[in-house]
């Protein structure tokens, strides 16, 4: 059974920094792809990030970039998010997704494409 576990997010003043982490199992491929994504309440899941375990390649929305980095524990299934410099727009609920259909690159943050998810977890920024 595939599982993604999200951990750590919670409340962080302005400028401060949080780790998400997101860990998989169930699969043995190497070629899959995990997206973190946030959505705000009555709003779309908006991709973040993406990393695609095969190679590394990684990419960011705009919104992120130069704040937030993905990074892989490959001996463990993880992959993180590093979040700095973050302000009150960043507060939201962040997930991780796994494409594991391996014929997917990284951008791409279609939903469909993301057959798992991992459980919510909640990122309050105050100011």
């Amino acid at each position: 059974e595939v599982q993604l576990v999200v951990s750590g997010g919670g409340l962080v003043q302005a400028g401060g920094s949080l780790r998400l982490s997101c860990a998989a199992s169930g699969f043995t491929s190497d070629r899959y792809i995990i997206g973190w994504f946030r959505q705000a309440p009555g709003t779309e899941r908006d991709g973040v990030s993406c990393i695609r375990f095969s190679d590394g390649r990684s990419d960011y929305a705009d919104s992120v970039k130069g704040r937030f980095t993905i990074s892989t524990d490959n001996a463990k299934n993880k992959v993180y998010l590093q979040m700095n410099s973050l302000t009150p727009e960043d507060t939201v609920v962040y997930y991780c997704g796994a494409d594991l259909e391996g014929i997917h690159t990284c951008p791409g943050y279609g939903l469909t494409r993301y057959e798992y998810w991992g459980q919510g977890t909640q990122v309050t920024v105050y100011s």
